[in-house]
């Protein structure tokens, strides 16, 4: 099986959407875990791409950083205030259908 997509949220992402990846079988860290709280954007996607995960966020800053060309592993990025349900489920569908090849320096809008 080729390899699956590993997810990381920064520190805006509510903890309950890994909790319902993890549920799911996904692997799903979040900044939390990683003890990368308060850490800089830029931070956080270069913690993500050296544990080769892509980083949803829900801050726009991450889709100013993916426009200036700053490379990463991926960014699904959701708006703030989308429900906790609509992220698991949007994320699990980048998960059933995409690779980690696929993610790399894309953004994914949930």
């Amino acid at each position: 099986m080729a390899d699956r997509i590993k997810f990381y949220m920064d520190e805006h992402v509510n903890p309950a959407v890994a909790r319902g990846l993890r549920q799911r079988g996904v692997d799903a860290l979040t900044a939390q875990d990683a003890e990368m709280l308060d850490s800089e954007d830029e931070q956080h996607l270069a913690f993500a791409a050296s544990q080769e995960r892509v980083t949803v966020s829900q801050g726009a800053d991450f889709l100013r950083l993916h426009d200036a060309g700053i490379s990463h592993s991926g960014i699904p990025y959701a708006p703030q205030h989308t429900p906790v349900g609509v992220m698991v489920r949007g994320l699990m569908l980048i998960y059933d259908v995409l690779n980690p090849d696929d993610m790399r320096n894309h953004i994914e809008f949930l």
